[in-house]
């Protein structure tokens, strides 16, 4: 399973120095599960080898759920044979369907710095809700390359993801939208931890 889970109620968080893998990488959630609220905020996760792992570094969110995580650094992260090593899911479903909601964990002020190596899907998927889109999405010195260069994998995925791209990356990141939404939906006392 997970090599770190980190769930609800953590803050102040300093993982570092981990070797990880085979697994499912390290994870922040899943959070909101059956419309619950989850506060997760000023969490470090740096220095970090991964190899044959399903994902890399993730955030998942169920629909329905309410509350926040902010403050998120995902730094030196080296990965190797990985699916996918950049993840936020804000649709995550343990099963075959799970009925759309608005309600969500609102995501804010994520960085993603000096993430290398190789992956073997597709390097990197936001997909964040449509009612509360993710915020503050920072990537910086990515270079992520497949494991075998004649395979066809999936490009960067993004959805509903705003933030800056402060280097170029490998690939580029050109679905990560620049700013903030047009929206911006003002928290409520709901998301508020």
């Amino acid at each position: 399973d997970d090599c770190v889970s980190i769930q609800t109620g953590c803050s102040n968080v300093y993982i570092h120095n981990v070797n990880c893998g085979p697994g499912h990488g390290i994870s922040i959630g899943s959070l909101g599960k059956d419309n619950t609220k989850a506060c997760v905020s000023n969490i470090t996760v740096r220095d970090i080898m991964m190899h044959n792992t399903m994902n890399g570094v993730r955030i998942k969110t169920w629909q329905g759920g309410s509350g926040n995580v902010q403050g998120v650094l995902f730094s030196n992260i080296q990965v190797s044979e990985v699916q996918l090593p950049i993840v936020i899911d804000q649709f995550y479903c343990d099963k075959r369907t799970c009925k759309n909601q608005t309600a969500a964990v609102a995501l804010s002020g994520i960085t993603y710095e000096k993430i290398r190596g190789t992956y073997t899907v597709k390097p990197v998927h936001l997909a964040c809700s449509d009612s509360l889109p993710c915020i503050g999405v920072t990537l910086s010195a990515i270079q992520l390359k497949p494991m075998q260069e004649r395979y066809h994998l999936y490009d960067p995925f993004c959805w509903q993801s705003y933030g800056e791209l402060t280097t170029p990356t490998v690939p580029p990141i050109a679905c990560l939208q620049i700013g903030k939404p047009p929206n911006n939906r003002v928290q409520s006392n709901y998301d508020v931890c």
